[in-house]
């Protein structure tokens, strides 16, 4: 009897032992990847100029063929949302470290390395499409890093009149005989120098759920996120058919389109805010 009790003593120390052993295996916080497919439905993007065969041309709702020479976006206040409903911000106020531009040609900027995120099962991803209104300034001292990113040659995510920044800037060519196709979105002003005040918009948040739970400590997951910009002209909101000219209802490039034409474009891509909080976002796959 004795002996029998000195062995179930054992054996609790060992249970108790090996738990410990496996909480201190799992990290306090590891990384998380956000991976961002750029396609036309099912179909990766690759870009070309207005007569490149190797091209992915896609067909709206409204019968014109189209496709891109240039395809970036800027995703911000990045926010994790656990199993329990607890949100985790990452760097929110901070654009040198929680925002990025996302640009198709630079495989580089396709994997967005979120680091230091504690250690959990996380069920949803909440971020925003474009900068939020009280980050949404040029300011070169506060985030260096970002102003500088946005702003270089090869990227031009900015506002050529100097109040904010690009959130999307699509090049590229539409109808058979290859038109230019050329739409930035991105929050407006309305007054004057000195006497600004907000106009359009045209950031969005988006929330997208997570086909299996994303578990962060002993390995770092990797988040599958396709932005399928087939929802460009053909989306939840708007069905758009691109027109060129000189008119109130033309379209297709950002000198002629109005902020309101503007406004049509951003709530297909970003979600309405209301009856659409993904636009053309889903989550594919965790890779644990």
């Amino acid at each position: 009897m004795k002996n029998l009790k000195n062995y179930a003593c054992y054996a609790i120390c060992l249970l108790v032992l090996a738990s410990c052993s496996k909480n201190d295996d799992v990290p306090a916080a590891n990384n998380l990847t956000l991976h961002f497919n750029n396609t036309f439905r099912d179909n990766t993007i690759v870009l070309g100029n207005a007569t490149a065969a190797s091209a992915t041309v896609n067909t709206s709702a409204e019968g014109q063929v189209h496709h891109f020479s240039e395809l970036k976006y800027v995703i911000s206040n990045i926010r994790l949302v656990r199993e329990d409903g607890t949100e985790i911000p990452y760097n929110i106020n901070d654009l040198d470290r929680g925002a990025t531009v996302v640009d198709h040609a630079r495989q580089a900027t396709l994997d967005y390395v979120l680091s230091n995120i504690p250690s959990a099962n996380y069920k949803q991803l909440k971020f925003g499409l474009g900068v939020k209104t009280e980050l949404n300034t040029l300011d070169q001292v506060r985030f260096p890093g970002f102003y500088a990113t946005a702003g270089t040659n090869d990227t031009e995510m900015m506002w050529e009149w100097g109040t904010g920044y690009r959130f999307t800037k699509i090049e590229g060519f539409y109808d058979t005989d290859n038109k230019q196709l050329s739409i930035h979105t991105g929050s407006t002003v309305v007054g004057t120098a000195g006497n600004y005040t907000q106009g359009v918009d045209a950031y969005r948040d988006v929330v997208l759920d997570f086909p299996t739970v994303a578990t962060v400590g002993q390995r770092a997951p990797r988040v599958v996120i396709k932005a399928d910009f087939d929802k460009l002209l053909s989306g939840a909101s708007n069905t758009i058919r691109l027109s060129s000219g000189t008119g109130h209802n033309n379209n297709a490039t950002p000198n002629i389109h109005t902020a309101a034409q503007m406004s049509r474009f951003v709530d297909n891509i970003g979600g309405n805010g209301t009856s659409d909080i993904t636009g053309m976002f889903s989550v594919t796959s965790v890779e644990n």
